[in-house]
């Protein structure tokens, strides 16, 4: 049985936890809040591979992963974190900035 080295965007979104449904995960993409390899996707079909770089804009904030695995099934957060890498929390430089500011130091 040949291994899958390609998974549709939405189900890898939805394996790695950055959903809660695949519905939602499709809705995500459709609206434009998902980038690989810095190029706006729109189609939750669009297929990803290990080494892309995904950029997700979720829940307030934007949030840069690189994919280092692929899965068949929808497994437990300890295993979904294995799907990726997280590279940069954008903003996460700039806020602690503001508070070191703010504290005076």
């Amino acid at each position: 049985m040949p291994v899958d080295t390609r998974q549709r965007l939405d189900k890898w979104l939805w394996f790695g936890r950055f959903v809660k449904t695949r519905v939602l995960a499709a809705e995500l993409v459709a609206a434009g809040h998902v980038r690989i390899n810095r190029t706006r996707v729109v189609k939750p079909g669009h297929d990803v591979k290990a080494g892309d770089v995904l950029t997700v804009a979720i829940h307030g904030r934007v949030r840069v992963v690189r994919v280092s695995g692929l899965a068949e099934r929808r497994g437990s957060p300890e295993m979904a974190r294995m799907l990726y890498e997280e590279l940069a929390l954008a903003g996460e430089h700039a806020g602690a900035a503001q508070n070191m500011d703010a504290s005076g130091a």
